[in-house]
């Protein structure tokens, strides 16, 4: 009667072992989309999605998601720019944006100009069609 007891208390046991392992294997894969999340990360559900298939593929992804999920931070982005941290950030160098405002400058002045300019007369081959 005592060894049945025992038995049980064992089997509860290894019952325990079993979901808690369980348990911390999905807690310890979720780590990535919890920094992901924390991080405002643009692709969050994607790291998530990534972890729930690294668990079938023997945990093969994990690593690459904890480094995509760090990468990026929401003060820099994805921190992979020269810039210095104060700096506005722009996709066009700034030579780049001298030569933009230039030719935006030289525009208007073309549309002031022919604004301005005298309505051209009709030609004489245009009456006659007409």
């Amino acid at each position: 009667m005592e060894g049945r007891v025992l038995d049980f208390v064992a089997l509860g046991i290894l019952i325990a072992v079993v979901i808690i392992i369980l348990y911390g294997v999905i807690y310890i894969h979720d780590i990535p989309y919890n920094i992901a999340k924390k991080r405002n990360h643009p692709h969050t559900h994607a790291i998530h999605t990534a972890g729930w298939v690294s668990l079938f593929l023997m945990h093969a992804l994990w690593p690459f998601l904890w480094i995509w999920a760090t990468l990026y931070v929401p003060e820099k982005g994805w921190g992979m720019s020269s810039h210095g941290g104060n700096e506005p950030k722009s996709d066009v160098p700034v030579d780049q944006n001298a030569a933009i405002l230039a030719l935006q400058a030289r525009v208007a002045a073309l549309e002031e100009k022919q604004k301005s300019a005298p309505p051209k007369q009709k030609t004489k081959s245009a009456t006659k069609e007409a």
